[in-house]
């Protein structure tokens, strides 16, 4: 998946595939997780919100099942 890189103390890339809800997130630790099922919106507002740790934490983060892809 392409995952453009975003401006966060948290978050180093953050990438969404809409057919099938799937939101891969890459911290700056280097850690790599896939979320399966945020909706589009989801999406749309990680990548506007101005805090998108503060973000990932309150709407999905225990919010959504997940992997970790990489440690």
């Amino acid at each position: 998946m392409r995952r453009e890189p975003v401006d966060s103390s948290t978050l180093a890339s953050v990438g969404y595939d809409e057919t099938q809800f799937l939101l891969e997130l890459e911290f700056r630790s280097g850690e790599l997780y896939q979320y399966f099922g945020p909706p589009n919106n989801i999406h749309r507002e990680l990548m506007t919100a101005e805090s998108k740790g503060r973000f990932f934490n309150q709407n999905i983060r225990d919010h959504f099942p997940y992997v970790r892809l990489r440690a």
